[in-house]
């Protein structure tokens, strides 16, 4: 074989060679219920694939059908930057009333679908709000309103490669009075003072829409003695963009799950013993899928940066390396424009700059970036945008 033949195949096979998958190892849990252990132990499996994937990059949705065979009666859902291609349990254990499952699982990374996934966007979740407060009256639950914010934030800090989130528990929004009322002017005002307030992008309210029991309790010794009653929990997530206050994403999430506590007992929603309650997991299980659906939602959304110095051909921007900022990363330049509707409101509107700047120092929480070709910045000043798309 002549020299240029060897070294045309040699180039075939490299443009041809396959990228390869990778093993990721990780662990899930799940509460045995009075479904049994098979399903526990599915549970913890899909859990364990969740975490698997988001490590490798992938996001999960869904996980109650069949996909390429991976498991029997379950479906895993991979929807952004990964395929599973095969799994193995490396280990099962059972302690008391939970099922741990290890698996490893042979991930293999697509293309990738979009840059602003290389960012994390900055969300700021605040305290919950019971709508109806005479609900948490059996149990006393009423500190569920900081208990659901805790373990949103917490889930979304372990289970998220999206965002960067802050806990606002400390003080009461009036997020509460305004989406009772309708009044959307207010709820704007307020989302737009507290993400400047806060540094964040997007604010994350939740409403407690439902504690109430399937079945009417009385106060009867011998009816609370006899049955477990099952209990109502339902959520409504409100994700708001911080620069415009408008709302970006809004979902609802309930079931029912068995509240095994007598009537007048007070209930530590913060114990451990309350976090594995069948009431507990079953609220653990919804703000799971709460996570997955922000998570997804915010990947591929522009990570939004506010200009918070501006001068000659030099900005200083409210992001940095925490939130995966490089240098020689490119940012698009949006100026600020306020302008009264028809209808007499003021409404904030973003005019794209032809200007576009490059990253050249990055510290933890702000970035320096300057005009290509030191271009001078025109009309663009502070709290104007810089945008990654």
């Amino acid at each position: 074989m002549s020299k240029l033949a060897k070294l045309s195949l040699i180039t075939l096979l490299l443009n041809t060679t396959p990228a390869y998958a990778e093993w990721f190892q990780a662990s899930g849990s799940s509460f045995i219920d009075s479904s049994g252990k098979k399903i526990a132990k599915t549970r913890a499996t899909e859990n364990a694939l969740k975490k698997a994937l988001l490590v490798a990059g992938a996001s999960v949705s869904s996980v109650q059908q069949v996909v390429n065979g991976l498991m029997t009666k379950d479906e895993l859902n991979v929807r952004a930057s990964g395929v599973v291609n095969g799994f193995e349990i490396v280990e099962e254990y059972y302690q008391d009333d939970v099922v741990t499952v290890t698996i490893r699982a042979d991930i293999f990374p697509q293309e990738k679908q979009c840059f602003a996934a290389d960012y994390q966007k900055r969300l700021l979740v605040t305290k919950a709000h019971i709508k109806y407060r005479e609900q948490a009256n059996i149990g006393g639950i009423y500190q569920l309103d900081r208990q659901i914010a805790y373990q949103l934030n917490e889930q979304l800090q372990n289970n998220t490669r999206y965002m960067q989130t802050q806990l606002a528990l400390n003080n009461t929004t009036e997020f509460g009075r305004y989406i009772d009322s309708f009044n959307q002017d207010k709820l704007k005002d307020l989302t737009i003072s507290i993400a400047n307030m806060t540094q964040s992008q997007f604010i994350l309210y939740t409403e407690i829409t439902d504690l109430s029991f399937e079945q009417e309790p009385t106060n009867s010794w011998k009816f609370w003695q006899n049955d477990i009653l099952p209990r109502n929990f339902a959520i409504r997530i409100h994700l708001f963009d911080g620069n415009t206050g408008e709302s970006f994403l809004e979902q609802q999430y309930s079931a029912a799950s068995p509240w095994t506590y007598k009537y007048r007992e007070q209930v530590d929603v913060a114990s451990n013993q309350f976090q594995t309650s069948p009431y507990g997991l079953g609220i653990n299980r919804i703000l799971e899928q709460a996570v997955m659906d922000l998570d997804e939602s915010l990947m591929c959304q522009p990570s939004q940066a506010k200009i918070i110095h501006a001068g000659n051909n030099q900005l200083i921007l409210n992001i940095g390396k925490r939130h995966g900022v490089q240098i020689g990363d490119e940012f698009s330049l949006l100026h600020q424009e306020n302008f009264i509707a028809n209808n007499g409101k003021q409404y904030t509107g973003y005019t794209l700059s032809p200007y576009k700047v490059t990253i050249t120092k990055v510290t933890q929480d702000s970035a320096t970036a300057v005009t290509q070709n030191d271009e001078t910045l025109g009309n663009i000043q502070h709290n104007d945008l810089a945008v990654r798309y």
